[in-house]
């Protein structure tokens, strides 16, 4: 949990707060971690990682989390005052990106590659990642269409596992830490 994500802001990329830093730091040990350890770039991520005492985690471009363009660090309710048509727009087709910054198309196609490109030997992965990164993975798994992404809630500190391969993916969903 960040201050951004507290106030349902869209991410401004700063780091957990002191209660999210406290409730991944109580989480630590819950997790086995596989393989490999990855995480998005963001200060949030690789701090959660560490705080779980998940080890030598390595960033993960393709599974950093949307970017908001120039509506980063603003509440919903903020971009709707200001730009009403941009965000609804933004909401209802995946192609758009009035903010400025990543469609959420480019962020489905982004997760998906990578899930693709995931060879059958791969050793299991734990990735710590944003919750708009597991929505875009629960997306792909179950082979839903783009508007299924608003309709994925996410909750701090909970794991969605993917079992399985490139074209059949099993989904397990929101396990506490």
């Amino acid at each position: 949990m960040s201050e951004a994500a507290r106030q349902a802001r869209f991410d401004d990329g700063g780091p957990l707060d002191a209660h999210g830093l406290r409730a991944a730091e109580a989480a630590a040990g819950t997790l086995r971690p596989a393989g490999r350890v990855l995480v998005s770039p963001s200060p949030r991520c690789r701090q959660t990682a560490e705080a779980l005492g998940l080890p030598a985690p390595v960033d993960e471009p393709a599974l950093a989390g949307c970017d908001a363009g120039r509506w980063r660090g603003r509440t919903l309710d903020e971009v709707a005052a200001a730009e009403p048509e941009a965000l609804a727009r933004w909401l209802a087709d995946s192609t758009a990106a009035p903010h400025g910054g990543e469609p959420l198309r480019a962020l489905l196609d982004r997760v998906a590659d990578w899930l693709t490109a995931l060879p059958e030997d791969t050793p299991a992965v734990t990735a710590v990642v944003e919750p708009d990164t597991v929505r875009a993975a629960a997306v792909h798994a179950l082979g839903a269409p783009p508007a299924a992404f608003w309709r994925l809630d996410v909750r701090p500190l909970t794991a969605t596992h993917l079992s399985g391969r490139s074209g059949r993916w099993n989904l397990g969903c929101g396990r506490p830490l």
